[in-house]
């Protein structure tokens, strides 16, 4: 449904449109600016979307938010708070998360405490500089989502002819709490947002293998290991992360560690069953000079960055400096960069790392907003023209993707940015899957699934695995399970393992892909404990109503004295009947109702600390 608004002085058009692209979930909101005139005009901050809402005072309120894993998950990460008369709250989004207060998912849910906990969401399908804000006030509650304000003034500049199209919002209604909402808005991210090519592959999420166990010191010796280990292991594909290149922004293989190219590593993958991925930071320019490279000193190159080096300015390992896509020429480079590399390289999966999204430009003549006078140097924090800047980059980044899916409908694309830094519901339209937390032992990777999982389907949410101490075999699958919840990448050089644990991990990746991944694919997921700690004990639930079949993932922590623990599951029928399975033996199978196990809890029970199991619902009858 589409408003049209037509105005003659100045020359615009307004288009306000709701869009409902399935028959269930939230719908869309977007609003489009056209300029019909001859001349150029200037915008100021068009929100995507703005609500009062007219509430009884007395009702109690709920707020809901869930913030980004990003560098490391924060102590909190689900926020679960009272809605008072006088609470007011921003959380903001963009592709760096580095400030404070921490970064949120850009989404939000007020529910109703009583009556059912009934309630509506509001979230937003873009990965730039974006707010939402809330606010209570008597009979009121009110806000806005879009773009983010501050700092300002905001300001755009609309060429004749061009239009500038607000970030689309979604709102949707919820009944039950916020598992109950969280199923049918990643049921409703599956099916609209994401790449129906990608959703029907039964072996999607993919179990992978990421050279990182090797770090910068990885070359073709150490990758053909990698690639015997890992189809010995049963992985579906082999991850080449850095360290493969000649230099940041130099995306060509380094002659002295692979001789023989990345095509020639692809195929020995693929000889070994496996597909190939590659880890780039495409949009990065560094200093060197060979044919191909992203130049800095180069004086096209340099216009096209966010700000100017100093002379002394070198890059870091795999770093160096954004380049503005939202520059025509500088996007141009990097659609026929990207569409190189996955022709060239024969990849199955790219990765894109780093800061794709610049935080702010310093150049007057980038299509975006000119910068402040005075402002300083872009290696700083934000200013007025930092939302605008993300602005133009998230179109051009999300349009060069695009067109990769149309040339390419097979590839998988993952979105990293520095690990957790732009999971985002723009991002889910536009990837295959997430790495949700830059930081990668079992209880960060717990925390960062537990949190994401709220908003975002589980196959999405990568966890890295790194190596963890792990003195026993029980500890060895805590690590394992701890990021097998959801994507699952192993980043530790597995040719190191030892005989036993190399036994282990191959009986745990059958069972992830004969038993685990069409409940993370398909079914719905129960928080089914507090959020992790690392102490007590935590679970998840996975439930499929239509097979009537789910697991539960259940950790044990290191507190000595908790040697049970009793969840309560969720999504069961009180009247059927249930096939309890305990994957590792820890107690004997056993049929229990439905309603003994929603009201007095599954039992599980575990030698050792840092410990897990797996256990495998079915039901069997009816009462």
């Amino acid at each position: 449904m589409a408003f049209v608004y037509d105005s003659a002085t100045p020359a615009l058009r307004l288009t306000w449109e709701w869009i409902a692209r399935a028959h269930f979930g939230p719908i869309e909101h977007r609003i489009t600016i056209e300029n019909r005139s001859k001349e150029e005009m200037w915008l100021p901050l068009q929100l995507s979307f703005q609500f009062n809402w007219q509430v009884d005072p007395t009702i109690k309120l709920e707020h809901l938010y869930i913030d980004k894993g990003a560098g490391t998950p924060t102590q909190e990460g689900t926020h679960h708070e009272a809605l008072p008369d006088g609470y007011a709250w921003n959380g903001l989004s963009s592709t760096y998360a580095d400030g404070a207060p921490a970064e949120i998912i850009p989404w939000s849910l007020v529910e109703n405490s009583e009556n059912q906990r009934s309630g509506w969401y509001a979230g937003i399908e873009f990965s730039g500089c974006t707010r939402i804000s809330l606010r209570r006030e008597g009979g009121s509650v009110s806000g806005s989502a879009g773009l983010n304000p501050d700092p300002g003034p905001f300001h755009t500049r609309l060429g004749p002819g061009e239009s500038f199209v607000t970030p689309t919002i979604f709102v949707g209604a919820c009944r039950g709490g916020p598992d109950s909402a969280g199923n049918g808005l990643r049921r409703w991210v599956r099916e609209v947002l994401g790449h129906p090519q990608t959703w029907t592959n039964p072996a999607y999420p993919l179990l992978v293998n990421n050279s990182w166990g090797s770090g910068m010191d990885v070359d073709e010796v150490v990758t053909k290991r990698m690639i015997r280990d890992s189809a010995e292991l049963g992985f579906d594909m082999f991850h080449l992360d850095a360290g493969w290149f000649r230099g940041v922004g130099d995306w060509y293989p380094d002659a002295k560690k692979f001789s023989h190219g990345l095509a020639a590593v692809a195929e020995d993958a693929h000889q070994h069953g496996l597909k190939f991925g590659l880890w780039v930071d495409w949009t990065q320019a560094g200093l060197d000079n060979e044919k191909g490279a992203l130049n800095a000193r180069d004086a096209t190159v340099r216009n096209w960055l966010t700000f100017d080096p100093p002379a002394d300015w070198k890059p870091e390992a795999f770093k160096g400096i954004t380049i503005d896509l939202g520059v025509p020429e500088a996007e141009g480079w990097a659609r026929h960069e990207v569409e190189r590399m996955v022709g060239d390289y024969h990849l199955d999966m790219l990765e894109h790392d780093g800061y794709l999204v610049a935080k702010r430009c310093d150049h007057a003549d980038h299509p975006h907003a000119p910068a402040a006078p005075g402002a300083g140097s872009a290696t700083g924090g934000l200013n007025a023209n930092s939302s605008d800047v993300s602005y133009h980059s998230v179109r051009a980044y999300y349009e060069i993707y695009e067109k990769l899916r149309r040339d390419h409908p097979e590839l998988l694309l993952e979105i990293c940015n520095d690990g957790g830094r732009m999971v985002d519901f723009g991002s889910a339209a536009h990837g295959d899957y997430f790495s949700i937390t830059d930081t990668y032992d079992p209880l960060s990777n717990r925390r960062a699934f537990y949190d994401a999982s709220h908003v975002l389907p589980p196959a999405m949410l990568e966890c890295y695995i790194e190596k963890w101490p792990a003195p026993n075999l029980a500890n060895f699958r805590y690590m394992l399970r701890s990021g097998m919840m959801g994507w699952p990448t192993i980043m530790t050089d597995t040719t190191q393992w030892s005989p036993e644990q190399h036994d282990a991990a191959k009986v745990e990746f059958q069972f992830f892909k004969t038993q685990l991944r069409s409940f993370i694919r398909d079914a719905d997921l129960y928080h089914i404990s507090d959020r992790p700690d690392g102490i007590h004990w935590d679970g998840t639930e996975y439930f499929d109503p239509r097979r009537k079949a789910g697991v539960v993932f259940a950790f044990r922590g290191s507190m000595e004295k908790e040697a049970s623990h009793s969840f309560l599951l969720e999504g069961l029928r009180d009247d059927s009947v249930y096939q309890v399975r305990f994957h590792d033996h820890s107690a004997a199978d056993e049929t229990l109702t439905g309603a003994a196990l929603l009201h007095q809890g599954l039992k599980v029970s575990l030698p050792s600390v840092n410990s897990s199991e797996l256990i495998l619902l079915e039901e069997v009858t009816k009462e």
